[in-house]
C-alpha cells in the first residue's frame, strides 16, 4: 500500500468528495466505513471496518498509514469516552498529519464535542490541523430538504442571527490539500464562502430559486427539540443541532474569513449557484429525502 491517508466517515458528506480529490491526486487512501457499507478494494483506495469505540477495528485501518482524516460521527457525544482511546493510539504512531473536521467557533464554545476533540489533539501533541468550517450548504439538501420540499418552510432556531455557509466540495477539496502538503502542523483554519445570511434571506434565495415562497419560521427550543425527535433523530443530535444554532442566534456565526480562498485560490461556491445547480432536489416532486447530516 505504501503511505496512505486514512479517512474517517469515508462515506458522508465531506468524506466521499474527499476521497475522490485524494485518489484524482494519486494518493492511497484507506477508506474508514462500517462493516455494512463495505465495498470491494479498488487501485489505491482500500475499504476497512472502522469504529471509534472497537480498538480491535483500529489496526487494520492504521496499516501502512501516515496521515488521518478524523471526522466525529454525529451521534457520538461522549468525547472522553468515545473518541479520546482512538486519539491516545494515534499519537504513539508517529503521524506526518491529523486533519480534523471541527465546526466554526469550536475553540472558544465549549457546548459543542469539537472543542474537547480539539482540546485532546493538543493535550496528546499530534501534529494536527483542524478545519473549522461554516455551516454546510448540503444542510439544506439534506438535513432541512423535507421542511424546505414539502412544508415549504426554513425550521431552525436561529433568530437574527447570521450564517455563513460553504460548500461541501470546497472544505474537501482543502482537506486534500492540507493532508497532501507541508507547513500546515498545529494550525487551525477558519472555512467560509463568500457571504453570510441571515436565516430569512436564506428562505429569500430559496423562494427566488425554487420559484414557489419559502418563510423562515424561528421555533423555540424545546419545539426544535420535538420536531426533530418525532422525525427520529436521536436527542444527543438533536441537542448538538440547537447548541450550533444557538450559536448563530448569539451573533457568533457571522464570521467570514478569506482562509478558504487563499488555500484554495479561487473564491468558494456561492449559495445562489449551490442552489442553482441543487434545484431538482427541493421540488416537490422529488420525493428522496437526504441524508441525516449535522448541521455545521
Amino acid at each position: 500500500m505504501g503511505q496512505a491517508i486514512l479517512v474517517t466517515g469515508a462515506s458522508g458528506n465531506v468524506g466521499r468528495p474527499l476521497v475522490e480529490y485524494l485518489l484524482a491526486a494519486g494518493e492511497s487512501v484507506v477508506a474508514a466505513v462500517s462493516s455494512r457499507s463495505l465495498k470491494p478494494d479498488q487501485e489505491r483506495l482500500y475499504y476497512r471496518a472502522f469504529d471509534f469505540t472497537d480498538p480491535q477495528s483500529w489496526e487494520a485501518c492504521l496499516e501502512g498509514v501516515d496521515r488521518v482524516f478524523l471526522m466525529r460521527p454525529p451521534h457520538i457525544s461522549k468525547i472522553d469516552r468515545d473518541i479520546a482511546p482512538f486519539l491516545r493510539r494515534l499519537k504513539d504512531r508517529g503521524l506526518r498529519s491529523v486533519v480534523f473536521l471541527s465546526v466554526q467557533g469550536a475553540e472558544s464554545t465549549t457546548l459543542v464535542p469539537h472543542h474537547r476533540i480539539e482540546e485532546l489533539c493538543a493535550e496528546f501533541n499530534l501534529p494536527y490541523t483542524f478545519l473549522r468550517p461554516s455551516f454546510f450548504m448540503q444542510n439544506l439538501s439534506t438535513t432541512h430538504l423535507p421542511e424546505i420540499r414539502d412544508e415549504r418552510r426554513l425550521f431552525v432556531p436561529a433568530g437574527n442571527g447570521r450564517t455563513n455557509f460553504i460548500d461541501v466540495r470546497d472544505i474537501a477539496e482543502l482537506a486534500a490539500l492540507v493532508l497532501r502538503g507541508d507547513g500546515h502542523p498545529r494550525t487551525a483554519y477558519s472555512l467560509c464562502g463568500p457571504k453570510s445570511y441571515s436565516y430569512g434571506e436564506v428562505a429569500a434565495e430559496l423562494s427566488v430559486a425554487l420559484g414557489r415562497p419559502i418563510r423562515y419560521d424561528n421555533p423555540g427550543a424545546l419545539a426544535f427539540l420535538a420536531y426533530h425527535l418525532k422525525r427520529g433523530r436521536s436527542l444527543g443530535m438533536s441537542l448538538v443541532m440547537l447548541a450550533l444554532y444557538t450559536i448563530v442566534k448569539l451573533g457568533k456565526g457571522d464570521s467570514t474569513t478569506d482562509d478558504a480562498r487563499r488555500l484554495l485560490g479561487r473564491d468558494a461556491r456561492s449559495l445562489s449557484s449551490f442552489l442553482a445547480e441543487h434545484k431538482p432536489l427541493f421540488l416537490p416532486d422529488n420525493a428522496k429525502a437526504g441524508g441525516d447530516h449535522e448541521k455545521r
